[in-house]
This record gives structure tokens, C-alpha cells and sequence, in this order.
């Protein structure tokens, strides 16, 4: 009886052993990939990116400034606001331009490339080291036979969250 009760303290004890460390362990994965230090950002702030693109699409800029606070109000938990943000953010599209991508036997297009650039302006008002200036691309394909109008909504939003991914991990992902 007495081994009995030496066993069965001894399991318990194991037990409590191992809930104690494993209490004590905390493991943290960020899905999203961002990696702000919450205790010294707070908010951001968003100014409205103008399209100045020589050619023009009227929805285009509404679209990317939609999208671009959609992803940090999605995926931080950062407090935006007016004007004055930890993080701030403005710019403009700066390019929005088709061009022959290829061209078919008969000496017609084939192919068409839609590209859209913006320039992002970030500045880290906790930490000026992670301030920038950059250009932001991206590209799709449609077939020429198919008129912009029928394929450009579709590939502009497609574009647009190619952008927002990318400045979004430009400025908080820190890979």
C-alpha cells in the first residue's frame, strides 16, 4: 500500500511539474506578419493618395486608399486618426499605363500589360531609421481582344492589393 501511495505521489507530482512549465511557456505566432511594438505605436494615419497618373481611371485612387486602411485597421491593432499618427502614411499613384505585351502573326496585338505604380511616402514617428520613400508596381495580363473596360476593374483591385501587401510589409512586417 505505502509503494502504492509513493507512486501515485510521485505521478502527481510529475503532472504538476509539467503544467507548472509548461504554464510558464508562451509561444506567439503572428499571422499577419506584422511586427509593431504595440507599447510604443498606437495609431496611424492615412493621408489621401491623389491619382496623378497621366492616363486616368476615376475609381482608381478611392479603391487603394480603401484598400490600404482596410489592411492595417485589419490586420493591427492601431488607433487611426486625423493627422499626427505614430505611423503615417501618403503619396500618390504616379503611373497607371497598357502597353503591347505581344503581338499575334497577323501583326496585332495579342497581349496587353496593365501597370500601376504609387509612390509611398512612411515615416515611423516613433523610429525615423524605418522612414521611407519608395516605388510600388505591379502589373496584370488580358488578352487584346478584350476591351479594357470589360477587364479593368477586376485587374485594378487585383493590382491594388499586390501594392497594399507589399507596403504593408514594408512598413510593419520587418522580415
Amino acid at each position: 500500500m505505502a509503494l502504492n501511495k509513493v507512486i501515485a505521489s510521485t505521478r502527481l507530482l510529475y503532472v504538476l511539474l509539467v503544467l507548472f512549465v509548461l504554464a510558464g511557456c508562451t509561444v506567439s505566432y503572428k499571422f499577419t506578419g506584422a511586427s509593431i511594438d504595440y507599447t510604443k505605436v498606437k495609431t496611424i494615419s492615412f493621408a489621401q493618395f491623389q491619382n496623378r497618373a497621366p492616363y486616368q481611371w476615376g475609381p482608381m485612387a478611392t479603391m487603394f486608399n480603401e484598400a490600404l486602411v482596410d489592411m492595417f485597421v485589419q490586420q493591427t491593432k492601431l488607433q487611426q486618426v486625423e493627422r499626427g499618427g505614430d505611423l503615417q502614411f501618403d503619396g500618390e499613384i504616379t503611373s497607371y499605363d497598357q502597353f503591347n505585351k505581344s503581338i499575334s502573326s497577323d501583326g496585332y496585338s495579342s497581349m496587353v500589360q496593365l501597370k500601376m505604380t504609387v509612390n509611398v511616402r512612411f515615416t515611423n514617428n516613433k523610429n525615423h531609421d524605418e522612414d521611407f520613400e519608395r516605388q510600388f508596381s505591379a502589373t496584370r495580363d488580358f488578352d487584346a481582344t478584350q476591351p479594357l473596360d470589360s477587364v479593368q476593374e477586376e485587374l485594378v483591385s487585383q493590382m491594388i492589393k499586390e501594392i497594399v501587401e507589399a507596403v504593408f510589409n514594408a512598413a510593419v512586417a520587418n522580415w
